[in-house]
């Protein structure tokens, strides 16, 4: 019998493109001022901007807060 994965709910939020919180994540793989690569239930995902940086990561709740400038939309670099 074929398995199927149950993806727990994800999301991403951004306020005043500063301060953010990402549900759903599994790992944080890299980060620096300018990027940061990480995986969440539903596969990878990248963000870029500037002076990035990673608040908070708590990989029991599967959240991450972060706070940096992310300039626009497009900016954003969201890559899944």
């Amino acid at each position: 019998m074929e398995e199927k994965k149950i993806l727990s709910t994800h999301s991403l939020m951004l306020e005043n493109r500063q301060n953010g919180r990402i549900t759903g994540v599994k790992d944080i793989k890299s980060f620096d001022e300018k990027e940061i690569l990480l995986f969440t239930q539903a596969g990878k995902l990248v963000i870029k901007g500037e002076q990035l940086h990673v608040k908070q990561l708590d990989l029991e709740k599967g959240e991450v807060d972060l706070e940096g400038k992310v300039p626009d939309a497009m900016g954003l670099g969201l890559y899944f």
